[in-house]
């Protein structure tokens, strides 16, 4: 199955930028997903990925781990979404409601009003008024919800749409779930006008004011991002998606078992850990951090 959906480059910094400006984020756990043992470190020896699948191991033994998204309040580009998670369909029909390989791998709870669409509204956001959403990556759990919020420029890492469009089921992606004809954004990296930002090597300042950062984090994916915020209280935010699992993958550098190319993630794992010994008062939320997601807070600001 191809994707008909279609790119354009991104024109930057998109409208809506405000100098001197802080946004608010609400974190929001749209469902829970079983992991492996492994999820977080992959064994070693020969054939990690494949041992660290898991495929013998009794359900009894995986972990639940939170699949999180992200509402923006930005005082001139309107709200914005950082990833979507899960469609509502999937607190009905389970891992079902992705396709049948999804099913068959995937245990995944989830209630109605935990979408992401749902909890845009629960915030008094209309979801038709979300003007832009940034993807971290296009893997399933981060892009299913995509067809929620059909008004919405969508940001992606242009080596990503590439790598989603090829890639299928066995490398985390779903063309339903992404094939849809809305406004998609390209970013390229290697455009010369790409700057560094504290520890990060390739950066993009989202709306030119300094309030969303995309961070080149590439290695659990071909064009995998991560999002550094600027707060309205001064303080940075980095939402590391899965650049970093969990809290514990950045302090004992863990390769986690799901990753495309292991150099490249550790080198952008890298450019996260020194990120957070130079910026000790800067908040991080991790991607799939079970140990740590209780504490995150309702609005960050």
């Amino acid at each position: 199955m191809s994707v008909a959906a279609e790119t354009k480059r991104a024109h930057l910094p998109l409208p809506g930028g405000v100098e001197g400006s802080g946004v608010r984020v609400h974190p929001m756990r749209t469902a829970r997903m079983l992991a492996m043992p492994h999820f977080f470190q992959r064994p070693k020896g020969p054939l990690p990925t494949l041992r660290g699948l898991g495929l013998l191991t009794p359900r009894s033994k995986y972990g639940p781990v939170p699949i999180p998204a992200y509402l923006v309040e930005h005082p001139g580009a309107g709200p914005v979404l950082i990833d979507t998670g899960l469609p509502r369909a999937v607190a009905e029909e389970g891992a079902r409601a992705l396709g049948r390989a999804f099913a068959a791998a995937y245990t995944i709870e989830m209630e109605p009003g935990w979408a992401a669409v749902e909890q845009v509204r629960a915030r008094g956001v209309d979801p038709m008024d979300v003007g832009v959403v940034v993807m971290t990556h296009l893997h399933y759990d981060h892009a299913g919800a995509i067809a929620d919020f059909p008004r919405a420029t969508f940001v992606v890492d242009a080596t990503e749409w590439r790598a989603a469009r090829s890639g299928g089921f066995t490398k985390g992606y779903s063309h339903k779930l992404i094939d849809h004809p809305f406004a998609w954004r390209e970013i390229d990296f290697d455009d010369p006008h790409v700057t560094s930002f504290a520890s990060f090597g390739r950066t993009v300042d989202l709306f030119g004011d300094g309030t969303v950062r995309l961070l080149s984090t590439p290695g659990h994916t071909p064009g995998h991002m991560s999002v550094l915020l600027a707060l309205e209280s001064g303080r940075e935010l980095l939402l590391t998606a899965d650049a970093a699992y969990a809290r514990r993958t950045i302090d004992e550098e863990l390769v986690p078992v799901f990753v495309d190319d292991v150099h490249r993630y550790r080198r952008s794992l890298r450019e996260i850990r020194r990120y957070v010994e130079q910026t000790p008062g800067a908040d991080v939320i991790c991607g799939h951090d079970p140990d740590h997601w209780p504490d995150v807070r309702d609005t960050y600001q």
